[in-house]
């Protein structure tokens, strides 16, 4: 029996769409199989990391943080959790860019009590602060060619000892002051050096 024309091309259409679900279905089939066995991701930590290079003695702000997805056994130990409330904590040291960040990078809080601010300063001569310990208490002093050394200060507490970054660029030394205090080492610093001297341990 000869087939009308118009159903013979509708047959093979049909056929073709056949074979063309049938390989839509096995190159799935396929699909899904691989993706049944493939192994699931490796599990990760989210830490926060340094975003750029932060000096020591400095409060991390927002924009200096990052979160980096580890590896469980790559994790520090004390690693610092996106969330962390780092507001009142101080760097001890400088951290590079990418560094995980993490409990021992920072000064027991709280570093800076309420009231008080964390105030650097630059002395002239790196070697004063070789000198110097962190929880030490120094007293402050602004030094002219022209007048006698006054005093700014009196037994402030040593936050932090950024280490210099060459040895003729001094180096920087972070207190705990008052507004007061900070406003008067600002005021002082336009004009005058900044010199410390080491107070007896009261304690």
């Amino acid at each position: 029996m000869t087939i009308p024309s118009p159903l013979r091309d509708l047959l093979r259409a049909a056929r073709w769409h056949r074979r063309l679900l049938a390989g839509v279905a096995a190159a799935a089939a396929v699909y899904f199989g691989l993706l049944a066995l493939s192994p699931s991701p490796p599990p990760t930590v989210a830490v926060l990391a340094a975003a750029r290079d932060l000096t020591g003695g400095a409060v991390p702000a927002h924009d200096d943080l990052r979160t980096v997805d580890l590896p469980p056994d790559a994790v520090p130990v004390g690693a610092l959790k996106p969330g962390a409330d780092l507001t009142a904590r101080l760097l001890s040291g400088p951290v590079r860019a990418g560094e995980p960040l993490t409990d021992a990078r920072f000064l027991a809080p709280p570093a800076v009590p309420p009231g008080s601010l964390a105030y650097p300063f630059r002395v002239d001569d790196a070697d004063i602060s070789a000198l110097l310990r962190v929880g030490d208490h120094v007293n402050l002093y602004a030094a002219t060619s022209t007048a006698a050394a006054a005093l700014l200060a009196q037994s402030v507490p040593v936050l932090a000892l950024p280490k210099p970054e060459s040895a003729t660029a001094g180096a920087l030394i972070v207190v705990e002051a008052t507004p007061q205090i900070a406003t008067r080492l600002a005021q002082a610093s336009t004009n005058s050096r900044i010199t410390v001297a080491l107070t007896p341990d009261t304690s």
